[in-house]
């Protein structure tokens, strides 16, 4: 099998940590060049990837036979970035949030679908050890009918601000929280938010979604919270699942370890991190899946080949920002929101 040749647009913290190290590790894939015109973050990638060239711009992958692009790059970019991209006809992955509204990711997945040119979104905690965890409880019945799914993505950081890169908490987390949450229960009915800002980006933010399906979620994002709440609780009308921190994914990735590094012991869970099924005041371990961020990008490879659809849906982040939009809405007038 002829490798498929993946290039990254940018290289700050998102792409040096959460994309080169996945692309390079995965199989039947090239990593094949970086956009990017800072000399430091030239200089970085020559020293981690000595072997992978930099570039100016797309064009110029293009230029040098790339099959497919990463967008990582600060989120007010990736629409016009992936339209670039897409008029090259190259297939294109877009970091989450994909943009800043519904309109423009609309728009975008409209245009590659239009011109025929694959778009997918990089959704990787779709691929956590938590969620897949929670998917084979749900799958086996163990939790019974589910009634209330609670997800916290909080963090105690009271001296840093949240990344403009990622346009703010309900944005930057919200993305994957409601992803989620629409992954394991459906369409979004009506939307409820609070949010609140310490500085220019909202740091702390409450949605409640009711679904279709009649399952209320309630997702927290925060960078103020001194006592993080669990990860995720979820309640059913047989039993619930309770499970603290995060996945360790992206911890392995900032310490410098990578798919490549650790073979078989990548995303595998220690036995004191699992969750704890509940009925009443007891509670026994569950056993982690193991987190499998490392399958995105085969996946995305495999659909650029033709041999499967794209590992995520473009439209589901048009779904996501249907949402995110109406939860801005919700938190500017006190009021539910239909969606």
């Amino acid at each position: 099998m002829t490798a498929t040749k993946i290039g990254l647009v940018g290289y700050g913290s998102g792409g040096r940590i959460f994309h080169a190290p996945l692309i390079a590790a995965a199989a039947g894939v090239e990593f094949a060049g970086v956009v990017t015109r800072s000399d430091e973050r030239r200089a970085e990638l020559a020293r981690t990837y000595p072997d992978v060239r930099a570039y100016d711009s797309i064009a110029d992958l293009a230029a040098a036979g790339v099959d497919a692009v990463t967008i990582s790059t600060p989120a007010a970019t990736h629409a016009s970035l992936a339209r670039e991209a897409i008029a090259l006809g190259i297939p294109v992955v877009v970091d989450k949030p994909f943009a800043l509204d519904a309109e423009a990711v609309r728009e975008v997945a409209t245009l590659a679908q239009q011109a025929g040119v694959l778009l997918s979104v990089y959704q990787n905690r779709r691929y956590d050890s938590d969620l897949l965890t929670l998917q084979r409880l749900i799958g086996e019945g163990a939790l019974g009918e589910v009634r209330r799914f609670e997800s916290r993505f909080e963090r105690w950081s009271p001296d840093r601000q949240p990344p403009a890169a990622g346009g703010g908490t309900l944005l930057d987390f919200g993305a994957h929280l409601i992803d989620q949450a629409h992954l394991l229960f459906g369409p979004t009915a009506r939307v409820y938010a609070e949010l609140r800002a310490d500085g220019e980006l909202d740091s702390d933010v409450f949605v409640a979604l009711h679904h279709v399906s009649g399952v209320e979620s309630h997702l927290w994002g925060s960078w103020r919270q001194a006592a993080p709440g669990p990860r995720f609780r979820v309640s059913g009308t047989t039993g619930t699942y309770i499970i603290d921190g995060l996945d360790g994914q992206e911890a392995a990735l900032k310490a410098g370890r990578s798919p490549a590094t650790l073979g078989d012991r990548w995303g595998t869970e220690p036995e004191h991190t699992w969750g704890r099924l509940y009925r009443g005041a007891t509670g026994a371990p569950v056993r982690s899946e193991r987190g499998r961020w490392d399958q995105f990008y085969p996946a995305f490879a495999a659909a650029v080949r033709g041999e499967n659809p794209v590992p995520v849906d473009p439209w589901d982040a048009v779904r996501n920002m249907d949402v995110l939009d109406a939860a801005r809405m919700s938190a500017t007038t006190g009021e539910t929101v239909d969606i």
